[in-house]
């Protein structure tokens, strides 16, 4: 497993990936708060994320279907699960709503559990809990603040067809 610092973005962009080239853990900011995330206690060691980088800057020059093919994996419940899953089918540039999301994965009364589940992402933004949105189009929450929620909104929005 290695840890790697890519350029570009809102704030530093940090990846963990594990010896199989899946995303373990991902963020926007110092290393240590993404490394933070890890299950693991085995610490990382820096290395480059040869595999992620062309998706990423693909990503950042406007190819907003790139990060959907890099491979990802993370621990939890079957609700989060189906949520992440869920995520990564959202659009780019057509946020959607929490509400909407516990819809999508035939939870409707399930908002709350949405929210959880997208502050549980641990693999952002190649899962993209940045795309759900307050009931009345507000940002609502984000882990890594909410200039960079805005930002990675406005970027897809600019890139959308």
């Amino acid at each position: 497993m290695f840890v790697d610092v890519l350029p570009g973005g809102p704030d530093q962009f940090v990846v963990v990936v594990a010896d199989d080239g899946a995303v373990v853990a991902s963020g926007f900011g110092p290393v240590e708060r993404v490394l933070a995330m890890l299950p693991d206690p085995d610490v990382p060691v820096p290395g480059d994320a040869a595999a992620v980088r062309p998706a990423w800057d693909a990503y950042l020059a406007g190819d907003l279907a790139a990060l959907d093919t890099v491979p990802v994996r993370q621990d939890g419940s079957e609700m989060q699960q189906a949520v992440w899953a869920a995520l990564r089918r959202v659009p780019p540039g057509e946020p959607v709503g929490y509400g909407e999301m516990a819809d999508l994965v035939g939870r409707p009364r399930a908002a709350r559990a949405v929210g959880s589940a997208c502050g549980a992402n641990h693999v952002a933004p190649f899962v993209p809990c940045h795309r759900v949105i307050a009931a009345d189009g507000g940002l609502g929450g984000y882990g890594y603040g909410l200039p960079v929620k805005q930002w990675l909104l406005d970027h897809e929005a600019r890139h959308s067809s």
